[in-house]
C-alpha cells in the first residue's frame, strides 16, 4: 500500500523532490496536482523528518499539513500519528453550549511553565470554578518562542513551545476527565508573515479582495477547491484526531467568500455531518463583528448554520457602566439604557447608527434566536490586550464593581465566557507580545503597534514593546493571589453564581422576550426580571433601597448583607395581591432574589 504522509498538492511546482531522513526522492505529478512519491516507500512505524524541495530549491520547506514542526515554522517536518494516542475518554459524552460557562485561557501565561502538560495541573482549580469548556487561544505554530497565536502558519501543528501535538492530546483527555469540554481558537482568515511557505507550493492566498492582513485566504477564486478542503480538514482534525469540543474561528467577517456555498455554511455541515458520526456535541462559534444573525440562523432557514457567535456589545454596555470610559466604540455605549437593550435584545447596533464607524450597523435578532447562541464576556483577550497597556477592569475597579460584572456576566441569558484569571480578580496584564526573530519583523511589528495606539489617541509612551520578552512574562497569571484574602472572596463570588446559575433554569431560560428591564439612570440601579428571577444591581457609590414586586427571598448577594424588608403593600396597577418588598443594597452591589409568580 503506498503511503500517503507525503502527498502535496502542488500546483506552482515545476518539480518537486522529497527530502526525508536525509535523502532526497523524486516526486512525480498526479490528478488535480497532486504530487507523490515517484516510487514506493519502505518505512517502519518510527517518525520521520521530511520537507520538500520546490523547482530546484536546496533548502527544504514543510509540509502545508505538517502534524509536527518539532523544529519551529522553518525547520523540516515530522511525521505523527495520532492514532497512537491511546484515549481513555471513550464514555466522554461532550458538552452543548446550551447553559454552559466558557473560560478562555492563553497556554503561554495560564501557567509559569507555559505549557499544555503544566496546565493540565491546573485543571482542578477550573473544575471546581464550576466552567464546563475551556477555550484555548490558537496553538498552532507560529514563529519564535511566545505570541498570542493569531500569526500562525502551520494549521495542522501544534506549537512546540506549548509541547507539540501529543501533549495537546494528554490537555483534552484530562479536561474531558475532569468533566470540561474544550474549545479551540482557530484562524482561517490569514497567515502570518513569517513562515508562511504555502505560495511556493499553490494559490492559498490571493489579491482579489483586501483585508488589514494583507492578501486574503482563496476561498473563491481559481483552484480554490482544494483551498477550502485545507480549512475543512483542518477542521476535521481538531475534532477528530484531537477530540475537541467545539472551535472559535476567529474574525469570520474577513473570510471573503463571493461563492454560492459560503465557507462557514460548508464547515457547519461538516461539522453536523461529524458530529452524527462521533456522537457528542461538535460546536462552532464565530467571532464576528457584523452583528449579523445569519451567522447563527439555520441554514434550512437561509442562513450559514453557525451554532453560536461572539457578541461585543454586551462587554461594551458593562464596561462603559462600570468604567465611565465613553471613548471610540464605546462612546455609543453611554447610560443604562444601552445596557438594558442589550439584556432584552442581545445586540445593541441592530440597525442603529454606530457613531464610531459614521454608518448604521447590525441587524436585529429575530424573536426566536436561542439567547445561549451569544457568547459574552465583561473580559477577554481582545478587550484587554487591545488596549494600550493591556490592564484588566481589575485595575480601575472596586472590589463590589467587579463583583457586580461578574453577577452581570454570570446571570445574563447568554453564553458567559471568562477570561483566565478574571475569577480571583487577577491584577497581572495581558498585553500584546510577539517574539518574532526576523530584526525588521520586530521592528515593523513594535512601530506598527505604538503607532496604531497613537492612532486611537493613547500615550505612545506607556505602550509597552511587543518584543520585549518582560511584555510577555509580565501577562503570565499571578497564582499566588489566590492566597490573598480579597482574591479568596471573588473566587468565592464566580463559584456561588455559577452554582446558582446551574440550579435556577430561570438565569438560563433561552428566550429573549423572556427578560425584562427597569433601569433608572438616576438612582444608578437596574432590575432585571426573568421568571421567578430578579437581578437588582446598584450601581451607585450611594446605599439604595429597591422595591421589588413579590420578592420572596435573596438567593446571593455580592455584598453579604442584601436582605429584604417587610412587605409594604401593592403596587399600583398589579395584579390584586401582588406585593411589594423593599430591598437594601450597598454602594456598588448586586442581588439575586427569588419571586413568586404572578
Amino acid at each position: 500500500m503506498r503511503d500517503s504522509r507525503f502527498d502535496v498538492w502542488a500546483p506552482h511546482a515545476e518539480t518537486l523532490t522529497l527530502h526525508l531522513d536525509g535523502s532526497e526522492l523524486p516526486m512525480r505529478r498526479t490528478d488535480g496536482d497532486w504530487w507523490v512519491p515517484d516510487a514506493a516507500l519502505e518505512l517502519d512505524e518510527a517518525t520521520h523528518d521530511y520537507g520538500y524541495l520546490v523547482d530546484g530549491a536546496t533548502t527544504p520547506i514543510p509540509d502545508p499539513r505538517s502534524r509536527w514542526q518539532p523544529d519551529g515554522v522553518h525547520g523540516l517536518s515530522r511525521t505523527f500519528d495520532p492514532a497512537r494516542q491511546p484515549w481513555t475518554d471513550g464514555d466522554w459524552t461532550g458538552r452543548t453550549l446550551a447553559g454552559s460557562v466558557i473560560i478562555e485561557l492563553h497556554v503561554g501565561t495560564f501557567t509559569p511553565e507555559g505549557t499544555l502538560d503544566s496546565a493540565i495541573e491546573r485543571l482542578d482549580h477550573l473544575q471546581s470554578l464550576g466552567v464546563d469548556f475551556v477555550e484555548v487561544m490558537p496553538v498552532n505554530a507560529f514563529s519564535g518562542t511566545h505570541g498570542w497565536g493569531y500569526d500562525g502558519v502551520d494549521w495542522f501543528a501544534v506549537h512546540e513551545g506549548y509541547g507539540g501535538p501529543a501533549a495537546y492530546q494528554r490537555f483534552v483527555e484530562a479536561c474531558h476527565e475532569r468533566g470540561i469540554g474544550v474549545i479551540q481558537d482557530v484562524v482561517y482568515n490569514h497567515l502570518g508573515p513569517s513562515g508562511n511557505y504555502l505560495g511556493q507550493f499553490g494559490p492559498y492566498l490571493s489579491d482579489h479582495h483586501a483585508t488589514a492582513w494583507g492578501d486574503t485566504v482563496n476561498l473563491d477564486g481559481e483552484n480554490s477547491d482544494e483551498v477550502r478542503a485545507y480549512i475543512r480538514d483542518n477542521v476535521a482534525m481538531w475534532l477528530r484526531d484531537f477530540h475537541v469540543d467545539g472551535l472559535r474561528l476567529d474574525a469570520v467577517h474577513a473570510l471573503i467568500d463571493d461563492r454560492a456555498v459560503h465557507i462557514l455554511e460548508e464547515l457547519a455541515r461538516d461539522v453536523d455531518e461529524l458530529e452524527a458520526h462521533v456522537g457528542r456535541p461538535l460546536t462552532l462559534i464565530a467571532e464576528s463583528d457584523l452583528n449579523n444573525p445569519r451567522l447563527i440562523t439555520s441554514d434550512e432557514a437561509g442562513g450559514y448554520g453557525l451554532d453560536a457567535q461572539w457578541s461585543d456589545d454586551f462587554h461594551h454596555a458593562v464596561h462603559v457602566t462600570l468604567t465611565g470610559e465613553t471613548s471610540g466604540y464605546y462612546a455609543d455605549f453611554e447610560g443604562l439604557d444601552a445596557l438594558a437593550k442589550v439584556l432584552t435584545k442581545g445586540f445593541f447596533h441592530d440597525g442603529t447608527v454606530s457613531t464610531f464607524r459614521g454608518r448604521h450597523h447590525g441587524r436585529a435578532l429575530p424573536a426566536q434566536t436561542r439567547t445561549w447562541r451569544l457568547v459574552v464576556s465583561s473580559q477577554n483577550h481582545d478587550q484587554i490586550g487591545n488596549r494600550a497597556i493591556g490592564d484588566r477592569i481589575t485595575a480601575t475597579l472596586s472590589p463590589g464593581q467587579l463583583a457586580i460584572a461578574a453577577t452581570l456576566e454570570l446571570t445574563s441569558p447568554f453564553t458567559p465566557m471568562l477570561f483566565m484569571g478574571e475569577e480571583w480578580g487577577a491584577t497581572t496584564p495581558f498585553q500584546f507580545f510577539s517574539s518574532h526573530p526576523e530584526p525588521e519583523l520586530a521592528k515593523a511589528t513594535t512601530e506598527g503597534r505604538i503607532g496604531e495606539f497613537a492612532r486611537m489617541g493613547w500615550d505612545a509612551a506607556v505602550v509597552p514593546n511587543p518584543q520585549d520578552v518582560e511584555t510577555f512574562t509580565r501577562s503570565k497569571l499571578d497564582w499566588t493571589e489566590l492566597e490573598k484574602p480579597e482574591h479568596a472572596r471573588l473566587l468565592e463570588i464566580y463559584r456561588e453564581l455559577i452554582a446558582l446559575r446551574r440550579r435556577e433554569a430561570d438565569i438560563t431560560t433561552p428566550w429573549l422576550d423572556a427578560s425584562s428591564v427597569d433601569a433608572s439612570e438616576e438612582h444608578g440601579t437596574l432590575v432585571v426580571t426573568r421568571g421567578s428571577i430578579v437581578i437588582a444591581v446598584n450601581f451607585s457609590s450611594q446605599e439604595r433601597e429597591l422595591r421589588v414586586e413579590r420578592a420572596t427571598e435573596v438567593l446571593f448577594s455580592t455584598d453579604e448583607q442584601a436582605a429584604l424588608g417587610e412587605t409594604t403593600g401593592t403596587v399600583t396597577g398589579a395584579p390584586v395581591g401582588a406585593s411589594v418588598v423593599p430591598l437594601r443594597l450597598l454602594a456598588q452591589s448586586a442581588a439575586v432574589l427569588r419571586v413568586s409568580r404572578a
